[in-house]
């Protein structure tokens, strides 16, 4: 019997792949980096929403203390609108209280929103009562 090359067969012997092609490394360059932006942006918006959320909380707090004190003291403010600043952990915030008669001379609404001075956007609203002393 004698061996005959089969025209379908390479001449040239066979090659086993060592590496990646060009084509392989530009795609997975492509991939790392768009995953890379995507957590570089996932970050930016989580240490956002953290600065705004320790905002909001010392805004919080800021009007919190500000009904405590009038407790605390006893005072019965005037009704109608004041603006003060009222800082709150190194945070400078403005303060709007807004006091108004109730039906009950004894009592007045003390509604206080807190807000951002740099650009006036309200971070925190508390609502609470004055009692006048006797």
């Amino acid at each position: 019997m004698v061996w005959v090359p089969s025209p379908f067969a390479s001449r040239r012997p066979a090659r086993t792949q060592t590496g990646f092609t060009l084509v392989e490394v530009l795609v997975a360059l492509t991939i790392a980096a768009i995953a890379l932006v995507a957590a570089m942006r996932a970050g930016a918006s989580l240490a956002v929403g953290a600065e705004q959320a320790k905002l909001r909380t010392h805004a919080q707090w800021s009007a919190e203390n500000r009904l405590a004190l009038i407790r605390i003291t006893g005072e019965f403010p005037p009704p109608g609108l004041r603006r003060f600043e009222c800082p709150q952990g190194g945070i400078v915030l403005r303060c709007v209280e807004n006091v108004f008669n109730t039906p009950n001379a004894n009592f007045r609404r003390v509604e206080l929103a807190v807000e951002d001075p740099d650009d006036g956007h309200r971070l925190a609203r508390l609502t609470g009562f004055a009692v006048r002393q006797r």
